[in-house]
């Protein structure tokens, strides 16, 4: 008896360290990935004042604890302000952001602006709120960061919101355009960053649980389920589940632009073109048969046979 009683007792356990050795893992990748996104395009630099914008949402709260975990580690120094705008929305617990961020250590600062009244009394009922309200929040946290002498605003979108993007861009604009990983503002005054351009978003879904973080849902858009971009990001979701490794592909093709496959005159001179006598890298490939492969699951390679 004592046996078995010492068996059922070790299965726990076992189950323990494997939960304990998959959160590590998950947590060395989160940091991996917004380490590589920050070097990659230089979004944090030695002596910057960075402002987290927190909005109480499963994405804002991991930025924050990924890049305090950095900041640790970083060979550069530099300091985080979190900042949260209180958008005066019914029935927002404006006390669980400042108990949340007292309890971390973190200077935070936060911002009281009734931008909800101003979005209710412009946007006919049943009307999408995003964009006003977007302008709006926008306009204040680039004044605030002037204020608090931030150098970079951090953002918390992830590769999924940079898809979802992409796609809302093509699909009702007729334009390709995405999310910028970096980008100055429009006065040329603030430079934003998106830490988290590498994290897919279900990564930041298995880090909210493990980390329990405080949510706070959105009741002013968050509401409008069927909103274009709701639509678009269950398409990637649906994607993601039935090919695996799309949309990595999809993100990575954001990287690898050739624009004289294209049809912009913009970018590319077809007007001007004549015939050089002399081979062309890019070429004309429109009649070749394309090579196209399953897509690579992350961290499974690919064996030749």
């Amino acid at each position: 008896m004592n046996d078995v009683a010492g068996e059922e007792a070790v299965v726990p356990a076992k189950a323990g360290l494997k939960i304990e050795r998959e959160e590590h893992k998950l947590e060395k990748r989160l940091c991996r990935e917004v380490g590589r996104a920050i070097v990659d395009f230089n979004m944090i630099e030695e002596g910057d004042k960075v402002m987290v914008c927190v909005s109480g949402g499963k994405d804002s709260y991991a930025m924050l604890d990924i890049l305090l975990k950095l900041q640790k580690r970083a060979p550069i120094n530099f300091e985080l302000i979190a900042v949260n705008l209180d958008q005066k929305q019914p029935g927002f617990p404006d006390h669980i952001l400042p108990q949340y961020l007292e309890q971390l250590g973190v200077p935070f600062h936060i911002e009281t602006q009734d931008t909800y009244s101003i979005v209710k009394r412009v946007i006919p009922e049943g009307k999408t709120m995003c964009s006003l309200c977007s302008r709006l929040r926008r306009g204040i946290l680039y004044r605030v960061a002037e204020e608090l002498g931030a150098t970079k605003i951090a953002l918390g979108h992830h590769r999924d919101d940079m898809l979802q993007t992409f796609f809302l861009n093509m699909f009702f604009a007729s334009r390709l355009k995405g999310m910028p990983p970096k980008l100055v503002s429009d006065t040329g005054k603030h430079v934003v960053i998106r830490p988290m351009a590498y994290v897919p978003e279900k990564d930041l879904i298995k880090w909210a649980q493990v980390r329990d973080f405080p949510i706070i849902p959105c009741t002013l858009c968050g509401s409008q389920q069927n909103l274009q971009r709701v639509q678009v990001g269950n398409m990637l979701r649906e994607w993601d589940k039935k090919f695996p490794g799309r949309l990595e592909n999809m993100f990575t093709s954001l990287q690898n632009i050739v624009p004289s496959h294209l049809m912009d005159g913009k970018l590319h001179d077809f007007k001007g073109l004549r015939s050089t006598g002399m081979p062309d890298p890019e070429g004309d490939k429109a009649f070749d048969m394309e090579e196209f492969f399953e897509p690579v699951r992350p961290g499974l390679g690919v064996v030749t046979l």
